[in-house]
């Protein structure tokens, strides 16, 4: 990850899912310049992948506490994350 910065693992926690979350997320990834994937959890949590530059990533993070109108979020744990290949663009995954 040293060309690209590093990887995170997100798991966003809350009224979170009916709301636009992923698509919002996908938004501001892009935004940013990052790289990844969002996902609902069965359990009603959201989760991503988010890889770039550290500052791009520390914004992002921040702004998965306050999440697009509607959601209400209650917890944000991150984790760093090794991935195979960087991967080239933001997608929605299932």
């Amino acid at each position: 990850m040293s060309d690209h910065g590093r990887a995170v693992r997100v798991r966003i926690s809350g009224k979170v899912q009916g709301v636009g979350f992923r698509y919002w997320t996908r938004d501001e990834a892009v935004r940013l310049g990052l790289t990844g994937w969002v996902r609902n959890e069965e359990d009603g949590a959201v989760v991503a992948v988010i890889a770039g530059p550290d500052s791009a990533i520390s914004t992002m993070i921040e702004r998965f506490r306050r999440g697009p109108l509607g959601a209400s979020v209650s917890s944000v744990e991150t984790e760093a994350t090794q991935l195979d290949k960087n991967p080239t663009d933001f997608r929605i995954t299932r």
